[in-house]
């Protein structure tokens, strides 16, 4: 079995390592920011309780090292809230985004090289076939009436298995791409959300102001990533 891989691979020439080469780092990817983004996912409700709980027995120095204790980009963007619940609410409400737009280029990191992959991969396998049909042809031209079908069935092969090649390796890097978009995207709704609750929080209960409602999205859905 092993044998008959490597003659597959042998088969399709250089065109045919360089798709496993990316194949390759496309499954690494995948898998770093896979583990990345299940580290990064808490169960926001519970966390907000907890803090919540903390300012209001006054232990912000504690709510704090939760924060810190906390992975994941919903801890930072609470911890930059109450960094700054004693500013005034345009303050906090800057902190709070601020926060949240340093942290969703880190959890998008290297998904776009997912999908450029996706991208190059057939291409690549095109690029393969016609080298093959290339070499199949100057077989033809060169072996004149000798040219059997045994001669000419190695360019026919690199040709038709970069191509299955490449469209093998883009389909399940197009479809980890999506599944990765698809968990930021629930993180940075947990960000939003639990950013507004602790600003409604800190502007109308812990500090008992009249006016907390201004200035605040009014979203009250519950957050979509809660770890299980």
């Amino acid at each position: 079995m092993t044998a008959f891989s490597y003659s597959i691979f042998a088969q399709g020439g250089p065109v045919m390592w360089l798709l496993v080469a990316l194949g390759f780092v496309a499954l690494v990817i995948f898998i770093e920011r896979a583990l990345y983004l299940h580290r990064g996912q808490i169960r926001s409700t519970e966390f907000l309780n907890g803090i919540k709980n903390l300012l209001q027995k006054d232990r912000l120095m504690e709510a704090l090292t939760l924060c810190e204790e906390t992975p994941g980009p919903v801890a930072a963007v609470v911890k930059a809230g109450l960094r700054h619940a004693s500013d005034d609410e345009q303050a906090m409400r800057f902190a709070v985004q601020d926060a949240a737009l340093t942290e969703i280029p880190v959890l998008e990191r290297r998904i776009g090289t997912l999908a450029a992959i996706a991208q190059v991969a057939p291409l690549l396998g095109l690029l393969g076939t016609l080298l093959g049909m290339i070499k199949t042809f100057w077989l033809f031209k060169n072996g004149g009436n000798y040219a059997t079908p045994s001669v000419l069935s190695g360019g026919m092969s690199e040709a038709l298995l970069t191509a299955a090649a490449g469209l093998a390796i883009a389909v399940p890097v197009h479809l980890a791409r999506h599944f990765l978009s698809g968990r930021v995207r629930a993180l940075v709704h947990d960000m939003e959300w639990v950013g507004n609750e602790l600003m409604r929080y800190l502007l109308r209960e812990h500090r008992g102001g009249a006016g907390a409602e201004s200035g605040v999205a009014t979203a009250q859905v519950e957050p979509t990533t809660e770890k299980k």
